[in-house]
């Protein structure tokens, strides 16, 4: 059984990756509605994998024989200045989540919950990859703030088609 301040961390984790994936739809959904169809289909993506995360952690305290506790979540913000701020917004909520899995991770290992610590791992290395993504994507998007349907190119071309599926990932809830 994992160490109970990781149990009561991890279920506030669990919200938190509900809220991003709220967040990314709200994201996705400010895209649909400016008519930019691949940011809104790469938001909708990201939204669901944040799904996906906090369904592993439910997974994970479900084998580890605890009921897990889903947390509440605030609305998401909805209304932005431009059409480069929500890619802001998500590289600094990629930030703040790997600070949260840091934690989580040395909070495991301050415990001795070495399963706990192993679990984490994976999401370390998730975040590596989330915070370059986003930080990619703004970095492209601001050089071309007055030309959105460049964006959209780039996307085409860079982010087309679904991500492989990783062989390493832990097991959702619900299966996916």
């Amino acid at each position: 059984m994992p160490a109970q301040q990781f149990v009561d961390d991890l279920n506030a984790q669990i919200g938190r990756e509900f809220g991003a994936s709220q967040q990314y739809v709200a994201l996705a959904v400010f895209y649909d509605d400016m008519t930019l169809p691949r940011l809104a289909a790469f938001f909708y993506d990201q939204a669901e994998e944040e799904r996906t995360h906090a369904m592993m952690m439910v997974q994970y305290l479900l084998d580890g024989e605890v009921r897990p506790s889903i947390p509440g979540i605030a609305a998401p913000q909805t209304d932005f200045e431009d059409w480069v701020s929500p890619i802001g917004l998500a590289l600094e909520q990629e930030r703040k989540v790997t600070d949260q899995i840091s934690s989580l991770a040395a909070l495991a290992r301050k415990e001795n919950d070495y399963v706990s610590e192993q679990f984490m791992q994976w999401f370390l290395k998730e975040q590596v990859e989330e915070v370059a993504t986003m930080s990619g994507l703004l970095a492209v998007a601001d050089r071309c703030r007055d030309r959105p349907m460049d964006f959209e190119d780039y996307l085409a071309r860079e982010k087309s088609g679904p991500e492989a599926e990783d062989p390493t990932a832990p097991p959702a809830a619900g299966g996916g």
